[in-house]
């Protein structure tokens, strides 16, 4: 018999209530999910719009999401009840590679990779760690990779250096 404050040791004790055990934690769950343009990242949404959680919900376990992409924006979306890890992978102390495809109007050039390695301040004052600019090909085509994740930040920064965002998509974390 139990009384008010005792605990238990879920390795070793059995919990029962009126004879019945109490359900055991789930394992932990991981899902990588191919983010479509269209849904928003979040568990519902009050608009009415599609969740990206909507197409995870069958998989049997309340899931959450690590991160956001935009609405327009797909890719790498992770899904998981493991809070520690998805702490891990989002906080820029632990410094996690978030990689990015975006494809901008005009081109990128060296004085944009440069830009962004130094850590940019943008126009209302965000303040974003340095990041890695690759271009590819011609330079309409770029890989962003940054350490943090600050909302619509590869497009802000690509922005405040006159190149916009037409098309992005997350292709690695971690």
């Amino acid at each position: 018999m139990a009384s008010l404050g005792d605990r238990a040791d879920p390795e070793t004790d059995t919990v029962t209530v009126d004879g019945a055990p109490l359900p055991g934690k789930p394992g932990a769950v991981y899902l990588m999910l191919n983010k479509p343009r269209g849904y928003v990242t979040t568990l519902s949404d009050e608009y009415g719009r599609r969740t990206a959680a909507e197409l995870v919900a069958d998989c049997g376990v309340r899931v959450y999401p690590v991160g956001r992409l935009d609405r327009d924006s797909e890719g790498l979306l992770l899904f998981t009840n493991d809070g520690e890890l998805a702490q891990r992978l989002l906080h820029p102390r632990h410094q996690v590679d978030k990689v990015y495809l975006a494809q901008v109007e005009g081109r990128v050039d060296q004085s944009d990779v440069a830009a962004l390695a130094a850590g940019m301040v943008l126009g209302d004052g965000l303040h974003c760690l340095p990041a890695e600019l690759e271009p590819l090909g011609d330079g309409s085509q770029c890989h962003v990779t940054l350490r943090e994740g600050k909302y619509h930040q590869v497009k802000r920064m690509l922005a405040a250096r006159g190149k916009p965002v037409v098309y992005m998509t997350r292709l690695s974390m971690g």
